[in-house]
């Protein structure tokens, strides 16, 4: 039996039909059809076991892939692993498969903290793509590095001058500004006159579900909704 084989059987080993329906309601741009219904912590340690034995270039190797959860384990793989180069190379070949906001969120290499300054230029690239999770990884990662210490207000302009239709990139603009709210007030606060009706709404309401936002700051975003 091959790993791809041995993969699948895995999963199925493992389904869960309640949670299959769950998740697949949660994620509308991938088709039901698609979801085996295998709970994330199953899914991280068959990931986790692949990069310790090594047995996992096959599988990366091998895309398309055919279920959500593979292309979760997938990610969870590139996550794990601990040479930058590497990584970043499986990257450019798997984030044009990423079809859903759960993969690319949860795609978050550990290699990256470590490697921030060799990382930004990739960062800016991500961000010019025509790909949809494409970008929204991109601000996800300005999101996840570039908001405390290393906070610049360009980084912030680049988000503010995306320009997009698209709901799940716009809805990443805002969980950045938002979170820009609980962590960096002052200077983000006044790049809510810059962002489109639908964003600034979707920041506001984002901080004011936050538990990072002050009721004090909370108080004055009210005031702008």
């Amino acid at each position: 039996m091959n790993k791809e084989n041995k993969i699948l059987k895995t999963l199925y080993a493992n389904v869960d039909a309640v949670y299959r329906d769950f998740n697949s309601a949660l994620i509308p741009s991938v088709s039901k059809g698609f979801f085996i219904g295998v709970r994330t912590p199953v899914l991280r340690k068959i990931a986790r076991d692949m990069v310790k034995s090594g047995e996992y270039k096959d599988f990366i190797d091998n895309l398309p892939h055919k279920f959500f959860e593979e292309n979760q384990v997938h990610a969870f793989i590139l996550s794990y692993m601990r040479d930058f180069d590497i990584v970043i190379r499986e990257i450019g070949h798997f984030l044009p498969y990423v079809d859903n906001w759960a993969t690319c969120d949860q795609l978050s290499p550990i290699v990256f903290k470590s490697n921030k300054g060799v990382l930004l230029d990739y960062v800016y690239k991500w961000l010019k793509s025509n790909h949809t999770y494409t970008v929204r990884f991109g601000i996800k990662l300005l999101m996840q590095y570039w908001l405390d210490a290393d906070f610049d207000e360009k980084y912030a302009d680049i988000v503010a001058n995306i320009k997009s239709d698209d709901y799940y990139v716009n809805m990443m603009r805002a969980w950045y500004f938002a979170t820009g709210l609980a962590k960096q007030y002052k200077h983000i606060l006044p790049y809510l006159q810059k962002l489109d009706d639908w964003t600034r709404k979707r920041t506001i309401q984002k901080a004011l579900e936050s538990f990072r936002v002050s009721d004090e700051h909370k108080k004055e975003l009210r005031l702008l909704k």
